[in-house]
This record gives structure tokens, C-alpha cells and sequence, in this order.
């Protein structure tokens, strides 16, 4: 399935292709504060309709994770970083996708706090 996606204002815009089966919730110290549920995907599924330039991007602790985020309204569309194996990967915020009721999305809860 195909999905579309952005910030509130549009100046992030993104799509790509996959099967919505789950996202992940994290209680980590940035996670537990913006509520952003997560589907990771390969980061080449990611097609950016936006520069990457035009992209805000905050790190911290190891700065192993890429929060990405509009300057303009300040919504966080998705995170890059690499999976346990070393592969690029893409959190994507759910409740930035068009036409998807995140609450409806079964979540899995992962302990990033105690990382």
C-alpha cells in the first residue's frame, strides 16, 4: 500500500510503500514527550517530497538517532538511524499519515529508558 504523509503546516512531505501491521510506542526521554508512534522502515523505502535541507534535525545522549522535524511548525514526521544489523532505517510518525486512524494501529511498547 502506498502512503502519503506530512507536517501540519506541508512544508514536510513524504511518501513510500508498505503494510501498516503495528508502530511502536517509546518511553525514552524525547518519545514519552511527543506521543509520536513509529513504523520503521528501510530509509530507501522514504521518498523525501521535501529537501533535506528544509528539514529541522535534533540528536542527543549518543546521537545514534535522527529526530527530523518542520522548522516552520514544529511536528516531528520521523526519525532516522540503523537497525541492530547496521541497516538504515526510518521511524515514521503515524499520526502524520493521511488516512490512518492511529488509534486504531496495535502498538508495541518498547523501554528506551532504560537504555
Amino acid at each position: 500500500m502506498e502512503f502519503r504523509g506530512s507536517c501540519h503546516c506541508g512544508r514536510v512531505a513524504f511518501s513510500f510503500a508498505g503494510e501498516l501491521t503495528g508502530a511502536m510506542a517509546c518511553n525514552c526521554s524525547i518519545c514519552a514527550r511527543k506521543g509520536a508512534p513509529l513504523w520503521f522502515v528501510p530509509r530507501a523505502a522514504l521518498r523525501l517530497e521535501t529537501a533535506d535541507a528544509e528539514l529541522a534535525t535534533y540528536t542527543f545522549g549518543c546521537h545514534a538517532i535522527r529526530h527530523r522535524f518542520c522548522p516552520t511548525c514544529g511536528i516531528h514526521t520521523f526519525v532516522e538511524g540503523t537497525d541492530p544489523q547496521g541497516n538504515p532505517m526510518a521511524g515514521i510518525n503515524i499520526r502524520c499519515l493521511d488516512g490512518v486512524d492511529a488509534d486504531r494501529v496495535p502498538l508495541r511498547h518498547f523501554d528506551g529508558r532504560s537504555l
